[in-house]
């Protein structure tokens, strides 16, 4: 695909979802930037105006309450939720006072992760957004940081829970919303190929069409402190991963650069503006529920030939194949599977709950009946309800 085919993609898509992190709401001295914020605001105005629907996820609220209290938020985790308990309103305030002024009415939806960990709240949220949309209003999401820690503490003994972050979170809201392009504006200009701010050879990368094992290995060495990389670019990239197996496109951009919204969606912008990730394939959407949007409750160790089974066959997940079983899972929830290297390759809904697979592991499916005194299924994950990754 050429960049000019990439631009018209870009320049094209219809249902946008914009995220915008706490860097940039801030100026220099740490306090929030009105004329940054309003220049967002105006250009994503008009292009509403021009039938696109935007949807907006925004960090900053602990950062405005912070202010506002003046105290540190980091001085401890209560500190941090009275802090976005004040600064959600005023957050909310700023676009709901700049939308209006231009005719478009705001709505505030605040997530925690309950809200994607369960089937059913998952497919309402999806509901109601949609209608949000369809009565014109442009969505603005949060993580609810007041009452988020709380639903940590409750998901405390998951391996790993669906979003932590608002990368991640704005990842998911695109993924759940079938949207064409998720933009992702930071201090940064995009992807690198390694650290610019401490290599000066460093060279932007300007397209990434697939992920490759270096994409994958950058993840990995995004923490480094040899490498000086950030959390940020990170959780950054991992959402790209969500985004892109959705089948729609993403872009990482430099939200301090003026009007970098109207630059990336402006015909006649011939440079290459941020990051652009490509899609890669389009998972159904339960799928993506159980690949990306679900806490992880429990871990399959499987054999070699179940892998194969499961990759290569599309094969549902007998016991016979499992080796190990870690965690503390119900019949419905979403299991992280593992090789014998300790590799995750998929996950998937299991059909039967933790204890009562410990039994039959090992076993054949003929088996359960007489280990269980029942057999609801002869997989403990059928095909249909396994994500690869």
């Amino acid at each position: 695909m050429t960049m000019t085919d990439i631009r018209e993609k870009i320049i094209n898509a219809r249902r946008i979802v914009f995220k915008f992190g706490t860097n940039i709401l801030r100026n220099d001295d740490k306090e929030i930037s009105l004329s940054r914020i309003y220049t967002f605001i105006e250009d994503i105005a008009k292009l509403k105006k021009q039938g696109k629907e935007p949807i907006i996820v925004t960090s900053g609220a602990v950062g405005l309450g912070a202010k506002r209290l003046n105290v540190d938020p980091t001085e401890s985790m209560s500190v941090k939720q009275a802090c976005a308990a004040v600064g959600q309103s005023r957050l909310m305030s700023i676009y709901e006072d700049g939308f209006d002024k231009y005719g478009f009415i705001t709505s505030q939806i605040l997530l925690t992760e309950e809200d994607f960990t369960h089937r059913k709240k998952y497919l309402s949220l999806h509901d109601a957004l949609n209608t949000l949309i369809e009565l014109g209003t442009i969505p603005v999401i949060n993580q609810n940081d007041t009452v988020s820690t709380a639903e940590l503490d409750f998901y405390q003994d998951a391996f790993q829970v669906s979003f932590s972050d608002n990368d991640k979170l704005s990842a998911l809201v695109a993924s759940e919303l079938d949207a064409d392009l998720l933009v992702v504006l930071s201090d940064i200009d995009g992807l690198y190929d390694d650290n610019p701010k401490i290599n000066p050879n460093a060279k932007k990368i300007d397209v990434v069409e697939k992920v490759t094992d270096d994409f994958n290995n950058y993840i990995q060495n995004a923490l480094s402190p040899t490498t000086g990389g950030r959390g940020g670019m990170k959780t950054k990239l991992e959402a790209m991963k969500v985004v892109t197996r959705s089948g729609a496109t993403a872009v990482i951009a430099n939200g301090k650069t003026p009007h970098i919204i109207k630059m990336l969606f402006d015909e006649n912008m011939k440079e290459n503006i941020g990051t652009v990730f490509l899609p890669i394939e389009n998972l159904a959407n339960k799928k993506r529920w159980i690949a990306y949007a679900t806490n992880i409750e429990a871990r399959l160790k499987v054999n070699d030939g179940a892998k194969k089974a499961l990759v290569s066959e599309n094969k549902s997940l007998l016991p016979i194949g499992v080796l190990e079983i870690e965690g503390d899972c119900q019949k419905g929830d979403i299991v992280s599977i593992i090789d014998t290297e300790g590799n995750e390759f998929a996950r998937g809904m299991i059909n039967y709950n933790c204890s009562d697979c410990q039994k039959i592991i090992g076993h054949h499916s003929d088996e359960i009946l007489n280990i269980l005194g029942y057999r609801n299924y002869d997989a403990l994950i059928t095909r249909d309800n396994i994500a690869l990754l």
